[in-house]
């Protein structure tokens, strides 16, 4: 998560606030919580970079050989299988697409468990089976990890973190910081599927849909994207937490730019607009996972979304929109009615425990 923060949200009260379900959204709250807390408490200039991998150099080797990066998540979405995935399958995936997103080759993973006292073997045994598989699928094994093991009732399952590493070639650099006016904005593919299969089958909030996940590893698809523009990607990043919406907000307020977006290029499945119409949920904040938002330069849109859709996970890739020169940094959109809209940072807490 980028640590960016809007510039219009009072600051924390150290002394009397609470974390409230807000801060873990992916908004502005967290994004508020990260600046203020976390980076003022521990602030050097890697974790300044403000993306969701960090850039490091390898001591003792000439930086011209590539870079090291590192990326971090933990996974606490419930319940713990959905149509479509799992948070075995989720807690690769999720960490392998933050180390591809700066344009790095992902090699290795780490996993650490938190487990409930109580919680059945079986089930521990079909997320780490679910994990596994998923694994050996992108060709990057898990190499070392840690398990605890809490009270009942004090860990509400399972939550996995897994930290991955991977190696940035010399003349690849992609980051938040990059979109320049005139670029254009790619989407991999339709949105919201990931929240709304969760949300699908959580207790009392169950309807009928046939829509599943789109967790899956993005690393291949970055690799072609970048092999045929070489240079021409400025920014990838893949909208989980705040959805599409809230991941370009970040992006405008990193590069100092705004965007301009297109409602009728913007893919979203028919059965996921019922469903978020029905709860009263807007698509463009709904989490994925699967999906990665690309910057590129003009002159190299058409090579990258050709790329895109020459590679299973970028079939549906469409252009959503340009970077626009505004000082405000706003985000906006034009309607399917002709009009403008802004689309402002995740407010509050959409859809709780979802990744």
């Amino acid at each position: 998560m980028s640590v960016v923060k809007p510039n219009y949200v009072r600051p924390l009260d150290i002394r009397r606030g609470r974390i409230d379900m807000s801060h873990g959204a992916g908004g502005k709250a967290s994004a508020q919580l990260i600046e203020e807390l976390f980076l003022a408490a521990l602030d050097n200039e890697f974790l300044r970079q403000g993306d969701d991998g960090a850039v490091l150099p390898l001591p003792g080797f000439d930086p011209a050989e590539g870079r090291l990066v590192m990326a971090t998540d933990a996974h606490v979405v419930s319940p713990l299988f959905f149509a479509g995935g799992d948070l075995g399958c989720l807690s690769v995936h999720g960490t392998i697409n933050d180390v591809a997103m700066s344009g790095a080759r992902p090699l290795y993973l780490s996993a650490s468990f938190i487990i409930e006292e109580g919680f059945p073997l079986a089930d521990l045994q079909r997320i780490v089976q679910s994990m596994a598989k998923a694994s050996r699928e992108a060709g990057v094994p898990v190499v070392t990890g840690d398990t605890k093991v809490v009270e009942q009732g004090k860990g509400d399952g399972v939550f996995i973190s897994t930290t991955g590493v991977g190696v940035l070639p010399r003349d690849v650099e992609i980051n938040g910081r990059r979109a320049r006016p005139g670029d254009v904005v790619l989407l991999s593919g339709s949105i919201g599927d990931h929240g709304v299969a969760v949300l699908s089958q959580r207790e009392s909030l169950a309807f009928a849909t046939t829509v599943q996940s789109d967790t899956a590893a993005l690393h291949t698809l970055v690799a072609a994207m970048l092999q045929a523009a070489p240079g021409g990607v400025r920014v990838l990043r893949d909208p989980t937490r705040g959805g599409l919406a809230t991941t370009l907000n970040e992006v405008a307020r990193q590069s100092g730019v705004g965007m301009l977006l297109r409602e009728a290029d913007i893919a979203v499945k028919p059965e996921v607009n019922a469903a978020c119409e029905l709860l009263g949920l807007d698509p463009l904040y709904v989490a994925n996972e699967g999906k990665l938002i690309a910057v590129v330069a003009p002159e190299a849109a058409d090579a990258v979304l050709a790329a895109m859709r020459a590679h299973p996970q970028g079939r549906e890739a469409a252009r959503i929109g340009e970077v626009a020169d505004d000082p405000y940094h706003f985000v906006q959109m034009v309607t399917r009615f002709g009009g403008r809209r802004v689309v402002d940072w995740l407010s509050g807490e959409q859809l709780p425990r979802i990744c």
